[in-house]
Order: C-alpha cells, then structure tokens, then sequence
C-alpha cells in the first residue's frame, strides 16, 4: 500500500464502512478502506435492511440493485411482540424491511465501490493510530508486512472492539452484558405452518424466519439457561433444545451453515470526533440486535459523514460543518440505545410480570398512532434533525424533515423525482416558478450546489417559494 495523497483512511469494510466510502468516492475524495478479514465474510448476519435507508441508498441510484435480490416484508416487529409495527403507510417508494442477508449487502456496496476505483486493502492488521494538527497516521502490518498510511482524517468503522476508538480515547458507556441469544442458519425438517413465526412464554423466547434456499434464521432464548457468555460457542444441539423448551417442536433442525450468540451488552460512545477521528457503526453503538436496528443507524450515520467529509475536503465548506456529525448522529445513538434497552427488558425474561407487560404493550400497538411512532423510530422514516445547517431564516416546520421522493415538473415540463435530482451527492435548491426569493446557501461554496427552478402544481410543497435539500435528503430550510 502506498499514501498516494490519501485524503481519508477508513478501518471497517462492513456495510458501514463500504457506505461510507461509496459516499466519498461519489465526490471524487481519495480513500484507503483497510480491512482485516482476507475475504468477505459468507454468513447472512444482519438480515434487514429498513425503509429508510433503502431511500437513502435510492438517493444515489442504487436501491433498486439491493430490492432485486432481497425479500420486501411490509412488517416489523417490536421486541417480537405479536401486533406487528406496519411499515405499509409511509410516504416512500420503500413502505417496507428488505430481508437481505449481510454478506450480499456487502458484495453490492463493494461493487459500487469497485466501479469507482476503489479496491479494499484486505488481510490488514491495524495497530497503532495517531493524529496532529495535519493529519492522521494508520500504521501495522499487512499479510505480515508492515506498512504506514498517512491521511487528512481517519474513520473507525472497525466494530463494536473499535482500535481506533480505543486510541482515540473515546468513553464506551453502557450496560453490560446479562444475557445471551442464540442465532442459527439452519434447515427445517418441518417448518412452522406460518412463514414467519414468533413465540415467547415462560420457556423463553423463540423466532424463525425464512431465508433463501431453503435456509430459515432460528433466534432463541432459553429462560432456563439465559446468562451463557457471547463467547461460549452455540451448537445446533443447543438451539434445537431451546426451540423444543419453547414451542414444544425442534422443527427438525439440522445443517446449520451459521451459530452464533450474541449479548444484551449496550454501549455508546461519549463522541463521535476527536479531532481527525470519527466513529460510526457498532464502533460507535452497541446493542441487542432487536428490531434489525444496528446496520441500519450505521449506514444512515455514514451517509450523514460522508457527504459532510466530502464537501470539507472538496473545500466547498468549513471544517466546522463536521462538528454536526456528532450534534446529529448522537441523538439517534441515544435513541438507539434506549429502545434496544426496553426492547431487551421484554426479550429476555419471562416471569409472569414480563409476560403481562409484553401482552399489554401489544394490544397498545394495536392502536395506529402508537403503531406508526415506533414504526417511525425503527425504520428510520421519522427520523428530524432539529437545526438548520444553512440560513435560519424561513418555515421552521421544514427544517431537518426527510424528503419523501415527490414528483415534481421542470420548466420544461419534464417530470422528475426530488431523490434523482440528488443522484450526485450536491445540495439541491428548488425554487418554485418565478419566486423572487429562494433559499440560499449561506455556509457553503455554490458549486456544491444544484438550483432548479420546478413548475407551481407540487400539492407537498404549496405555500413554499423555495426549498433547500442536503445532499442525505432531509430539508435544511423552506422560504
């Protein structure tokens, strides 16, 4: 590996990190994706892929490779309870969870990142990182080798055991661990008679999800044996055990081509920067995987970086733009962290005090404003930042709203997408037939900028003069 006037290392080349160099190499920045593991990993791992990050990667054009390989469920669960959260009403092209294994969601980031010139540093042991007024240092060994990388700002997408996070000095707070879930890959002799089943009792808790080729993911919890440790090995023995505990059937399990166990350990991190260091994905958030959550946040925080990272290196905006990062992805870290709790206060234990709880929590997502709040939450539609990045000035009701994919018409009459004309990673500015005053840019070069002036008609955007959308889509301000 050679500097070759690297502008940004990132360590992780998970769906985070790959996210997060798609997003750079979009703008033309020069990145280093390290990674330690020689090959990409061949488990399904996380399966889901929420709505709101289909429409996140739907605003650079790349969504619909993911839907065409994935399965679209237009239902969610909250901490597996039996009324499910309805993803079905939203205004998006991605009312729905996509279920597509981890290891393709890699492949198809990493394609993009290949189209763009950019191949992962694979088989990489980093050890020692630093940082100065200049720059950063990414130092260790590759295939045994050593080597030493130099780079304007570093990212830590490097999992929940973060170097970088380590060495940056970055507090991990949280809750540690005080039970474990089993997790499997497995074939069924006989599946359950619904596609999906979900079943929590007194013997503990059990879900089984189909897959593809004739594969179903088996997550149990066995209420007599809840504290084994994350790193005790789980066996296709174990799991069919729990699953008999609990539902009274095995469902003949057998063929696992993936075990793993995973704790309730919850943490954040107190920052997300330090100085030329940023932090996202597991290496900034820890938690139960309830609700297919964690994957999710981490690319929607690397989206939020990369096109701020982008925009600092092009020299289009101050260094300051970056202190957002954390002022915005934080919250969702919190947000994150508290929901994943009270979900795991239902997942994992099964006294009676529990179980009535759990009754009781369902028939209120019964209710559809209860049902849409945590629908909301989970898939990342509801999702507001609270401040304006640009001008203060304006309708405060639209700043930092997400921008549904509305269909507006140019000048010309042509018919267009809000998330197209966002293709390319730029502020866009709409202004709406001949308003005199448009929103404007006021912290940032206008070559970052898109400006287009749309027919009046758009019923989503009356009252409106002039609308300015970040390059993630969310509204920075409306005049």
């Amino acid at each position: 590996m050679h500097n070759n006037d690297i502008e940004v290392i990132i360590v992780g080349a998970g769906p985070v990190g790959l996210t997060l160099a798609c997003e750079l190499r979009l703008a033309g920045i020069r990145v280093a994706v390290l990674e330690r593991r020689q090959e990409r990993s061949r488990h399904s791992r996380a399966l889901t892929i929420h709505g709101r990050t289909l429409e996140m990667l739907g605003l650079r054009g790349l969504d619909q490779r993911f839907v065409a390989l994935g399965k679209c469920i237009s239902s969610g669960h909250y901490a597996g309870l039996d009324t499910r959260l309805d993803f079905s009403g939203f205004d998006t092209p991605h009312p729905y969870t996509l279920f597509l294994p981890q290891d393709t969601t890699e492949r198809l980031l990493e394609e993009q990142l290949l189209e763009d010139g950019v191949a992962i540093a694979r088989g990489v042991l980093v050890e020692q990182t630093q940082q100065d007024d200049d720059g950063v240092t990414v130092a260790g060994t590759r295939d045994g080798a050593p080597f030493c990388l130099r780079a304007r700002y570093l990212i830590g997408a490097d999992g929940g055991r973060s170097l970088v996070r380590q060495q940056a000095g970055i507090a991990f707070d949280g809750v540690a661990a005080t039970s474990s879930m089993l997790m499997g890959d497995v074939r069924l002799r006989h599946p359950p008679a619904s596609p999906m089943l979900s079943l929590t009792n007194a013997a503990g808790s059990l879900m089984i999800v189909p897959l593809d080729q004739g594969r179903h993911r088996v997550i149990a919890m066995n209420a007599r044996h809840p504290h084994a440790a994350a790193a005790q090995a789980a066996t296709v023995e174990e799991l069919a055990q729990a699953s008999t505990a609990i539902a009274e059937h095995d469902f003949g399990l057998h063929d696992a081509s993936w075990l793993s166990r995973f704790s309730d350990e919850t943490r954040l991190a107190r920052r997300y920067r330090q100085g030329r260091v940023f932090l996202a994905g597991d290496a900034a958030h820890i938690h139960m995987p309830a609700g297919g959550q964690g994957m999710n946040v981490g690319m929607q925080d690397a989206m939020n970086l990369g096109w701020k990272l982008a925009g600092v290196l092009k020299g289009y905006a101050a260094d300051s733009l970056l202190d957002s990062y954390h002022a915005e992805r934080h919250p969702v870290g919190v947000s994150l962290q508290h929901n994943t709790l009270a979900q795991t206060a239902m997942l994992t234990r099964f006294d009676a005090r529990t179980l009535a709880l759990r009754a009781t929590i369902s028939d209120m997502l019964a209710q559809p404003d209860v049902n849409r709040a945590l629908a909301s939450e989970l898939s990342g539609f509801g999702l507001r930042y609270p401040a304006p990045l640009g001008a203060n000035a304006g309708h405060a009701d639209w700043t930092g709203r997400r921008v549904p994919d509305w269909l507006l018409r140019l000048t010309d009459g042509t018919a267009v997408g809000i998330h197209e004309l966002l293709h390319a990673g730029k502020w866009l500015r709409l202004t709406v037939g001949d308003a005199g005053h448009a929103a404007q840019p006021y912290h940032f070069d206008a070559a970052w900028l898109t400006s287009l002036t749309i027919r009046p008609g758009c019923p989503q955007l009356a009252g409106i003069r002039s609308l300015l959308i970040r390059p993630d889509g969310y509204a920075d301000h409306a005049v």
